[in-house]
């Protein structure tokens, strides 16, 4: 178990920003970083990290947290295991208490299909230097395929021994169980108990995730047994599914960055042998064909893909489905053929790494060039061919998320075609409008009704009737109805208690606003503003008006958020909504017990979800004041801070008077609920005394009633 003063010193020393910069491609916006979000599909970035307060927050899904649960979330790791990632980055000597029998019996199974995989992979690395068979068998086939020592340890490279269960015993001296050997699909057991390796007699492709774990294997055979497959990957597992991952990712993925480009092939080797060739943008699907999750996770780190697929009618068929899926997301497709025959591999082995890279250089073609010029081979003169030819093309194009560039790729086809552009236009909002049709009866099929949450029935807001329609907006009282029963004569019969003009045009006012609260949720945006401020600014000095040791009115400066408590205690109000009462009690015991108050770290390790998402919405804002006003323009805009007193004031004084005018709804519905004479006097009088409250915080505010 991790010591709490390493653990202070790991947080201390994490930049959050270069730890999701290792999984997603970001870009600085003032003060924060903005990127794609890695957790949900997304064209538009809004996926936002805050290097200053050292979380991140997506306003697209709502992910949120800080650097230790983004790799919780992301890689999936345990608490211990993302501080120990932490650790390794920066550097960074673990100090360790000893583990109780209760924690120890804790230590997940999947922990266990991780152990066993990196396991797996350091010994079939070893085998391939420092094992006869290794050397003579594995070593020496990725160098007849031009792979140096570097690229082969770079990407792990190993050799699995042609024996039955050489692996298995190994793995089983050193502790591992067969549930987690037969899990990872290391070893394949029989129903009479015996077992064998799966990779056995064949050269090893270890499968990294983007943060470099060891998650699974492609094993390819050397022997030329006709039965046997070329090709064996490991079983989808806990820890591993082939079709959310990218073989090479991890190797490649600054690379990919830095050039604003994927390059995605087909094969494992491929991918090695690229980066051999000093193309290390480069990666590929691992042993399935192209997945919609793979596509996403090439767009965390850039738009821009070339696919590279063999010159075969296999290899054509394969990279039209690869453009249809790649446009489908909202990326830049361009594609390159190798010649019949040749793949990345074989290109580059046969002429090198020069000659590979002018080859990619002067043979990429953009969707149109490309499949204008497959689709249009033994067409001719034939007219029905062609009117297919430009149906698919429109089919394609249909699939392109941005107007601007479908309108591109009409142009080009229609020049390519020699067809009319107004026609195709046509077709394509026809096409556009049968796949809206269609996506929208699917969803309609899809979609479940939604249940209402568990608990008890939502009460009658405050002066809504508690049967009959609850959707009927009730009917305000008049002014009237509030001068006449609110006073009883000697022989108990009503009379009327006078109330001034200033208070019946409040009273008008109240009962006649439309922006008034019901039941509580007028005050929603004040509340939001109170705790955004507590959470944003509850270190920061308020100047006050105080009274010194003689009795005497003095400034003095108090913390914002003892300023809060201090006046929501005083007039006794609270939060309607749970989740803020929640925040604001944080703060209040801080304040109340001397204890620091709540900081980021804090909420973003909160163990309860909504409260965390809340708080690090509220800390971390989208929008920021441009600096262009100032370089350019010339105007100073004040920041929020510079005004943070009168802000504080304001929001206050708000909040008190939605609260009051919430009270003031609960009052009117008591009065005409109430049948009593004697309740109904005191109704009135409480009344009288909410106005007149009413009146006096909104002259605070300027918003005087005449």
């Amino acid at each position: 178990m991790i010591s709490k003063d390493t653990i202070d010193r790991i947080m201390d020393a994490t930049h959050i920003e270069e730890v999701i910069g290792e999984f997603v491609s970001l870009k600085k916006r003032g003060a924060n970083h903005i990127g794609c979000c890695p957790f949900h599909n997304e064209k538009t970035p809004s996926f936002y990290v805050s290097p200053s307060k050292g979380i991140f927050k997506c306003f697209g899904c709502g992910k949120s947290g800080n650097a230790v649960g983004f790799l919780m979330d992301h890689e999936h790791y345990t608490y211990p295991e993302a501080l120990r990632w932490l650790a390794d980055k920066y550097h960074i000597q673990i100090e360790e208490e000893q583990l109780t029998e209760e924690q120890k019996e804790r230590q997940t199974e999947r922990d266990g299909l991780f152990h066993v995989s990196e396991f797996a992979q350091k010994y079939f690395a070893d085998l391939l230097y420092n094992n006869e068979l290794g050397r003579n068998i594995g070593l020496s086939y990725f160098h007849q395929r031009g792979l140096s020592d570097e690229i082969i340890k770079t990407f792990g490279l190993g050799y699995c021994l042609d024996e039955w269960d050489n692996f298995t015993t190994h793995a089983r001296r050193n502790g591992y169980s067969d549930t987690v050997l037969e899990k990872t699909g290391l070893t394949i057991f029989k129903e009479d108990g015996k077992c064998y390796d799966r990779f056995r007699g064949r050269v090893m492709f270890p499968i990294f995730s983007i943060s470099g774990r060891v998650l699974g294997f492609s094993g390819r055979i050397l022997s030329k047994e006709k039965q046997a497959a070329k090709y064996v990957n490991s079983p989808d597992s806990d820890i591993y599914n082939k079709s959310h991952i990218l073989y090479g990712l991890y190797q490649a993925r600054n690379a990919i960055g830095k050039a604003e480009k994927c390059y995605l092939v087909e094969g494992n080797v491929d991918v090695v042998s690229m980066h051999q060739s000093g193309v290390c943008n480069t990666v590929a699907s691992c042993g399935t064909s192209l997945t919609i999750e793979q596509i996403r996770l090439i767009k965390r780190y850039t738009p821009n893909v070339t696919v590279l697929y063999d010159g075969d009618s296999a290899g054509i068929k394969a990279a039209l489905r690869a453009v249809n899926l790649l446009f489908e997301e909202g990326m830049h497709v361009r594609v390159v053929l190798f010649p019949d025959g040749e793949d990345p591999d074989s290109y580059a082995q046969k002429y090198g790494s020069t000659q590979l890279q002018d080859y990619l250089r002067d043979h990429e073609e953009n969707f149109v060039q490309f499949k204008t010029r497959v689709l249009l081979e033994d067409v001719e003169s034939d007219p029905i061919r062609k009117a297919e030819v430009l149906k698919e093309m429109v089919r394609t194009i249909a699939l392109v998320p941005d107007m601007l560039e479908r309108q591109e790729y009409v142009k080009q086809t229609a020049a390519r075609l020699r067809a009319s552009e107004t026609i195709l236009t046509q077709e394509l909002a026809k096409t556009m409008a049968a796949n809206a049709q269609k996506a929208w009866k699917e969803q309609q099929r899809n979609e479940q009704q939604p249940t209402p949450p568990a608990g008890q029935p939502q009460p009658p807001a405050p002066g809504q009737p508690s049967s009959g329609n609850a959707d009927a907006t009730p009917t305000p009282p008049s002014a009237d109805q509030y001068s006449i029963v609110t006073g009883l004569n000697e022989d108990s019969s009503p009379t009327s208690l006078q109330i001034t003009s200033q208070e019946r045009t409040a009273n008008d006012a109240i009962l006649n606003d439309p922006t008034a609260s019901r039941g509580g949720a007028g005050a929603e945006a004040q509340e939001r503003h109170l705790v955004r401020l507590l959470i944003t600014s509850g270190n920061k000095m308020i100047l006050q008006e105080g009274i010194d040791d003689d009795g005497n009115p003095c400034p003095i400066e108090l913390p914002l958020a003892e300023v809060v408590v201090d006046e929501l205690s005083t007039n006794d109000l609270s939060f309607s909504n749970p989740v803020y009462q929640q925040i604001y009690t944080l703060y209040r015991d801080a304040v109340e017990s001397g204890q620091p108050l709540p900081d980021a770290n804090l909420f973003a390790q909160h163990p309860d979800g909504i409260l965390r998402n809340t708080a690090l919405t509220l800390m971390l804002t989208q929008y920021q004041i441009s600096d262009q006003w100032r370089d350019k323009k010339h105007i100073l805009v004040p920041s929020p801070e510079t005004h943070l007193r009168r802000d504080l004031e304001e929001t206050i004084l708000t909040f008190k008077q939605k609260k009051v005018e919430h009270e003031l709804e609960q009052n009117a519905f008591q009065i005409r609920s109430c049948t009593d004479p004697d309740d109904t006097v005191i109704l009135m009088a409480q009344r009288k005394q909410l106005i007149q409250t009413w009146q006096a915080v909104c002259q605070k505010l300027g918003r005087v009633v005449v």
